[in-house]
């Protein structure tokens, strides 16, 4: 996988490895109201919460009794959701698939970066089975392969455009230039600079034509109580 495809789901992507394992994607018909709906995918407002009770933990426990600071999180929240459905439906639409090697795959490497045991205790920290962890990270693998087809094919990086980021960046910063002077793969490392900043932005302009494509229908209603439950 490119290092700037990961690089943009570090930025969009803070728990969605545990709220798709417990968001199936489609209405279940349990009667819970619906927050967020694309075509045939849901997440529902107990989807949203216990997204949301994950999410906090990223926060210090100061910020998170200040109901305007719980806003801003629910908001970037819904807007992260919506997201990461819209990249599933583009996904399916396109016939985009990640077979079972390569989720076993993705599996070993994140379970080599971790101790023994402390992979499993994590889990149980957040309360999330390994069989829903795992279809939650197929998920991600999917978006991941999504972004990657349908973008890195339209980067293109010249050697003027090389020589200019060279001159911008460390031309200025003298402990920075020697640095890089002194490195064999000095090429290597300005050209995955300029690849993650092409992407980031070919990635912006890219959701924005896709929200305009799917209709995205958010729960309004639902939506206001949980804004206003921040404030309670």
């Amino acid at each position: 996988m490119n290092d700037s495809i990961r690089h943009i789901f570090s930025l969009v992507m803070v728990v969605s490895l545990l709220y798709l394992a417990g968001c199936s994607g489609h209405n279940n018909g349990s009667g819970d109201e619906y927050l967020i709906r694309i075509g045939d995918r849901v997440v529902t407002v107990a989807d949203f919460n216990r997204a949301f009770e994950i999410a906090k933990a990223a926060y210090p426990l100061s910020s998170m009794q200040n109901p305007e600071d719980i806003k801003d999180t629910q908001l970037r929240l819904l807007n992260q959701m919506t997201e990461e459905m819209i990249l599933l439906q583009r996904a399916s639409e396109l016939n985009v698939s990640v077979s079972d090697a390569e989720v076993e795959q993705a599996v070993e490497k994140i379970k080599s970066d971790y101790p023994d045991d402390v992979f499993e205790e994590t889990l149980l920290e957040y309360a999330v089975s390994y069989k829903s962890w795992e279809k939650g990270l197929k998920s991600r693998l999917l978006m991941e392969k999504l972004v990657e087809q349908e973008l890195t094919d339209e980067i293109v990086i010249t050697a003027d455009e090389i020589a200019a980021f060279y001159r911008e960046i460390y031309d200025n910063d003298a402990n920075q230039s020697k640095t890089m002077q002194n490195s064999n793969d000095i090429e290597e490392i300005i050209i995955k600079q300029l690849r993650r900043k092409k992407i980031e932005l070919a990635y912006k302009t890219w959701m924005e034509q896709l929200r305009k494509k799917y209709n995205v229908d958010i729960n309004t209603e639902q939506w206001e109580e949980l804004l206003n439950s921040a404030s309670d």
